[in-house]
């Protein structure tokens, strides 16, 4: 039986934390849902005979041999609304950056025709990335916040969106803020049910995530409630946590334990809750995170402006805990994965190797904590997956073919032959720029070309 189409062509990808797979000219053969049913190379038994039947068929797309997939890209950590603030005000302390220009910023979303605008635009330039699947923070209004994710559904990227929660009003501006916990926890519940209603209208689907802004912004009666909406629903939850010393230590001088230890109080730690930045948590706060299988998103390149340290990856990974990928628009001021690959080698080897000349080498830095492209690229692609609990981040079979086509030509030179495979990779990963890639694919779907 023949499947819906195929795509024959080379294509990189992750197995594990450190290992990189390389398929020459393989077959990726896609049903019509959306998943790869098999993956034949070269040499198998069947490989000829697959590729003569999608040839008859016309449902074989041939990549050329300056073409390369890599899984599409999922970025744990976005702020759609703060879209049209990219790049402006990095240089300010984070109470004004929040102040002068967010908070005021998302309460224009109430304007349907702006969030049109925006939305649109944020989701299409994410994709011209080689982002597949987002994990969106809205903002505080429930109709803007849902049109978020159709625009996701109709645009073709896999969207996790959240209506933000934040009610506490000795933190948050009373023009942008939920009037009360009864407000935010309805309107909350109110949200899931309408993105439950869309969720099914699109191939790749769209879902609704609970999404207390952290806990400053919320009182403890709506943590509580979102909580129990989330285990209601069995929805996915996303939050910050530990992002800065001040984030940090108002957990404990509110309640006496940490972020991540207050927010496991209120049911917010899961399996499928994402905590965002999380570069101060403690030990038994990563052990919490590790039995609890919740995940981190890393944001690297907003972590150098706002969060006052370099998140430990390397250690917080080797103590079992899932850490994806993010860019964290707009406190990291670019929408490429790519860009937040690159950052979170370079934080990582500065926090290895230190950073005041001052101090002698051997005491300047902590050791064993640089990650490799390999370890970033599974950070980006199959960490995301396991976050979310979708079969996403894989070229493998029963995995959607959420897959980036990448011009390994365009911008990237080729005066020195690579020694192997993964020298080309690890150019395209450093390289790359949105103009290299040509298509991108979700759920069986081309969405760029």
């Amino acid at each position: 039986m023949i499947n819906e189409m195929a795509v024959q062509g080379s294509a990189f990808y992750s197995v594990d934390f450190d290992k990189v797979r390389y398929i020459k000219n393989g077959i990726f053969c896609v049903n019509d849902k959306g998943y790869i049913d098999g993956v034949y190379e070269e040499g198998d038994e069947d490989y000829s005979l697959i590729r003569l039947k999608y040839l008859e068929k016309g449902k074989l797309k041939v990549l050329s041999d300056t073409e390369v997939m890599l899984p599409g890209f999922v970025d744990l950590h976005i702020h759609a609304s703060q879209w049209p603030q990219a790049g402006l005000a990095l240089d300010r302390p984070l109470e004004i950056w929040l102040g002068e220009y967010t908070f005021p910023l998302e309460s224009r979303y109430r304007n349907l025709d702006f969030a049109n605008e925006v939305y649109r635009d944020v989701v299409s330039s994410t994709l011209k990335y080689g982002t597949t699947t987002a994990l969106y923070f809205a903002t505080v209004d429930r109709e803007p916040s849902v049109l978020l994710a159709k625009i996701c559904g109709e645009l073709g990227q896999r969207g996790l969106v959240g209506k933000v929660a934040m009610d506490n009003p000795e933190s948050t501006p009373e023009f942008c803020r939920d009037n009360s916990p009864k407000e935010a926890i309805n309107e909350t519940e109110a949200f899931i049910k309408e993105v439950l209603e869309i969720q099914d209208l699109y191939k790749q689907k769209v879902y609704p995530v609970v999404t207390p802004r952290f806990i400053p912004s919320c009182t403890d009666e709506t943590l509580e409630g979102l909580g129990k909406l989330a285990k209601k629903y069995d929805a996915h939850i996303q939050t910050h946590c530990s992002e800065s010393d001040w984030a940090h230590n108002f957990a404990k001088e509110r309640f006496g334990i940490t972020d991540a230890q207050a927010l496991d109080k209120f049911g917010l730690i899961t399996s499928k809750t994402v905590v965002a930045h999380a570069p101060f948590l403690e030990p038994d706060d990563v052990k919490l995170l590790a039995d609890k299988k919740t995940t981190i998103g890393h944001c690297p390149l907003s972590n150098a402006y706002f969060a006052n340290s370099v998140l430990p990856f390397k250690d917080f990974s080797s103590r079992g805990v899932n850490i994806g990928m993010a860019t964290d628009i707009s406190g990291g001021y670019s929408p490429s994965m790519y860009q937040a690959i690159r950052q979170s080698i370079i934080s990582s080897r500065m926090l290895e190797d230190g950073v005041d000349p001052s101090i002698n080498g051997k005491n300047r830095g902590r050791k064993n904590s640089a990650i490799t492209l390999n370890n970033a690229l599974y950070s980006a692609t199959v960490s995301g997956g396991i976050a979310l609990g979708l079969p996403i981040g894989k070229l493998e079979k029963g995995y959607s073919f959420d897959v980036q086509i990448v011009d390994i030509e365009k911008n990237i030179p080729k005066f020195y032959p690579e020694k192997s495979e993964e020298d080309i990779l690890h150019k395209v990963l450093l390289l790359s720029e949105s103009s290299n890639i040509k298509e991108v694919w979700v759920q069986g779907n081309r969405v760029k070309c």
